[in-house]
């Protein structure tokens, strides 16, 4: 992976985490709201965005033509796509189900699962080599997940759901060279017609009377958070699938821990307890954090040594 593009993979990354979090705590704070409805707006509304920015990305343009190019030389890709589709279309659905429904810290957990996942489908499907310090901090987030695994009696399914869904998602991605802004609005193209019905069937649709948006009137509360989750949706999405692209398929996973430590603190403003016993959970997962910092850091100093003895 480039030098070039591992400081904006970053800086990618952790954006999007912060974004996603700010998502989980508007949806968990949406007065009757349901998932799928919300779900709706957001697809509708995150490729209003992307439309709205693509005319001014000429890369999104050329990837849009490669895209097309693609797929007419090869028809069958159409069908992975929309393989790749109904993957990220669960994981959104599910993101904004969990703090709805009190599985908002079973959700957190599957993230935190997600990075080790990750990194081992890395090292399996693309080769990745781990530095010291990341195996060691690979190796410290597992103790955490193994102890909330014992200490819970298993994982529940949104948990394997995030922390297996999303390694597949990735992975198939890189596999048929869809890992791009283009591909993910297509992939939003293919799920538009259920956000439409979603939208038109949901508690503030066609059927909802004086109460719906489509009366006219005064607009139902949490309208204004709803599109906020719609147009932060589109920023974190793209914000995480260039990370996705700028970054080795193990280190991207190592810097989700940002994104799961993130939705726990809002797990627990939505009003999920954490017990004692989770510091033998998160404290090993922090550890990771911490390590893979030091890491990141180690490897600026030895980029910058390189850059002085070369010169400009």
């Amino acid at each position: 992976m480039s030098t070039r593009t591992t400081g904006p993979g970053f800086v990618a990354s952790i954006t999007a985490s912060v974004l996603f979090a700010v998502i989980f705590l508007l949806a968990g704070r949406l007065p009757g709201w349901g998932a799928e409805e919300v779900l709706g707006w957001r697809i509708v509304l995150t490729l209003a965005l992307l439309a709205a920015a693509f005319p001014f990305l000429s890369s999104a343009r050329a990837e849009w033509r490669t895209l097309v190019a693609r797929i007419r030389r090869r028809p069958s890709l159409i069908l992975l796509g929309a393989l790749a589709a109904v993957l990220i279309g669960l994981q959104l659905w599910l993101f904004l189900w969990a703090p709805l429904n009190d599985m908002a810290m079973a959700v957190s957990f599957g993230y935190f699962l997600m990075p080790l996942s990750m990194v081992l489908a890395g090292r399996v499907f693309f080769a990745d080599r781990l530095s010291n310090l990341r195996k060691l901090a690979v190796a410290a987030a597992a103790v955490g997940v193994a102890h909330e695994a014992f200490s819970s009696g298993g994982l529940q399914w949104p948990t394997l759901l995030v922390g297996l869904g999303y390694p597949v998602y990735f992975v198939l991605r890189r596999k048929i060279g869809f890992d791009n802004l283009a591909a993910f609005s297509a992939e939003l193209l293919l799920l538009l017609p259920a956000g439409v019905y979603f939208i038109l069937s949901g508690a503030h649709g066609l059927g909802a009377g004086d109460a719906g948006i489509f009366r006219g009137g005064a607009l139902p509360e949490g309208v204004w958070a709803v599109a906020a989750i719609g147009v932060l949706g589109g920023a974190s999405m793209a914000a995480y699938l260039l990370a996705s692209k700028w970054l080795s398929l193990s280190l991207f996973g190592l810097l989700s821990y940002v994104e799961p430590v993130l939705l726990v603190g809002v797990s627990w403003l939505l009003g999920e307890t954490l017990g004692w016993a989770s510091l033998l959970t998160y404290g090993p997962i922090l550890l990771a954090l911490l390590l893979l910092s030091l890491d990141g850091r180690r490897r600026d100093t030895v980029l910058t040594a390189r850059v002085r003895e070369t010169g400009p």
